[in-house]
């Protein structure tokens, strides 16, 4: 497969999930499944094997970060191997960019496993979801992870807010919305000084926070992903629009929402010219550093 053509792209979409394996092995139980569809009103949506992904932003001339939730110490339901996700994307590197994820309750083994995807397949960086994952970002027991990361020189892209995943569910289906906080992901910023780190989706209800902890650290960035446009805080669209504007990144969380879908909405957002580009390619070209691929 060719190598990516970066200046040929649109857009780069940082927030995509495999939600189903080679085998038919869904990422999530089937309740929280069927609680996230309910959520965003995607009744039904397929949940595209890797391939099907590629195609579909290679249609639009777009490229896709892919990754999957390990969750497995909180949820007990296996994950979808990091490895696949990682060789389905290498067969696709025209158009897709392999994350992984790996459960911080692994401990050692865990840190091992960050370093050998990242060494030995290609992982552009690692993604935590720490209200499905049950920990607080800020929690020590992670910290030797995020030392890898920092080390291999790849981002962490962190969810935080509110989660579809869980709601309407009793209990929220056991997930804690605390977690989500990107306040605890500030002392991670402060402690691992040199990780990129990204907020994941419009933080409700701690949107003020997130745009606190991205202006005033150099190296935590903002991804849109998750919410329509029409329906981001104005405070999240006037940071975009200038102090964060290197630093907000186009997102969809494709396939509960199509890019086709949050660009519709992104063109009616008032955002300067000189700065749709930014946000739609050029500051995750950056950050992942895709030019000098």
């Amino acid at each position: 497969m060719a190598a990516m053509d970066v200046a040929g792209l649109v857009a780069i979409d940082v927030h995509t999930h495999a939600e189903i394996s080679k085998d038919g092995h869904r990422s999530l139980s089937p309740e929280l499944f069927g609680a996230s569809e309910e959520y965003f009103k995607a009744h039904g949506h397929r949940q595209p094997a890797i391939s099907e992904t590629a195609a579909y932003y290679r249609e639009r001339k777009m490229a896709a970060v892919v990754f999957t939730v390990d969750a497995e110490h909180a949820t007990g339901h296996p994950r979808i191997s990091n490895e696949e996700v990682a060789e389905g994307c290498a067969e696709h590197a025209d158009v897709l960019i392999p994350f992984a994820s790996v459960d911080p309750w692994k401990g050692r083994a865990g840190v091992r496993e960050a370093r050998r995807l990242v060494e030995e397949h290609g992982v552009r960086g690692f993604k935590f979801h720490p209200s499905i994952q049950r920990f607080a970002p800020n929690d020590p027991m992670a910290y030797p992870l995020y030392e890898a990361i920092e080390e291999l020189g790849v981002p962490a892209l962190f969810h935080t807010g509110q989660t579809g995943i869980g709601a309407g569910v009793p209990g929220g289906g056991g997930i804690r919305l605390k977690y989500g906080d990107p306040m605890l992901v500030d002392d991670v910023a402060v402690d691992f000084p040199e990780l990129r780190i990204i907020l994941a989706h419009p933080s409700f209800p701690w949107q003020d926070e997130a745009l606190a902890v991205a202006t005033h650290k150099p190296y935590v960035y903002i991804d849109l992903s998750g919410w329509s446009p029409k329906y981001f805080p104005p405070q999240l669209v006037r940071y975009a629009n200038s102090l964060l504007k290197d630093k907000v990144l186009f997102g969809s969380d494709y396939p509960v929402i199509t890019p086709d879908r949050w660009l519709s909405d992104f063109d009616k957002l008032d955002i300067k010219p000189e700065v749709r580009p930014k946000i739609l390619k050029d500051n995750a070209a950056r950050l992942l550093g895709l030019n000098s691929a």
